[in-house]
């Protein structure tokens, strides 16, 4: 899919605890491009606004709402883009032309916060150990068995 050119309001720019969200309105009835639209809404995009240093800002598409007065995009930015989105406030509450692009990125990378945080379901069998701030482990005291002779091979 080519890349789409919106002229769009920038309405509101919100941050919360783990992302960032921008609504964007498109003012009366831009039929040639509502279906485009509405293909890209729930994905991964790429979008750019004109005028702005960052370049292209991955985002996820969340939601297209459409009344008979205007259109209202919105996307959550996350992660790298977040710290983008810092240069975006000062186009907050201007008119901009923004350029919008489906994303080779799938929803579920686009959500995996990378933070490396135990996860239990990545738990696997094997050596139970601990990992220490310097780097080292420590093995726990029941992995260890002391050899029988039983147990050697004759």
């Amino acid at each position: 899919m080519a890349q789409t050119e919106l002229n769009v309001l920038f309405k509101k720019q919100q941050k919360d605890d783990k992302k960032e969200v921008l609504k964007f309105e498109i003012k009366g009835d831009e039929d040639n491009v509502s279906l485009a639209l509405y293909e890209m809404a729930g994905e991964i995009v790429n979008f750019e606004l004109d005028g702005c240093d960052t370049g292209a800002i991955t985002a996820e598409f969340a939601k297209i709402n459409r009344d008979s007065k205007k259109t209202v995009l919105d996307f959550t930015l996350k992660g790298d883009s977040e710290e983008k989105a810092l240069s975006l406030y000062k186009f907050a509450g201007h008119n901009i032309l923004m350029y919008i692009e489906p994303s080779q990125m799938s929803l579920e990378d686009f959500n995996d916060d990378g933070g490396g945080e135990y996860n239990p379901e990545d738990d696997h069998e094997g050596i139970e150990y601990t990992v220490n701030l310097d780097g080292t482990t420590d093995l726990k005291d029941d992995n260890t068995k002391e050899e029988n002779e039983d147990d050697l091979p004759i």
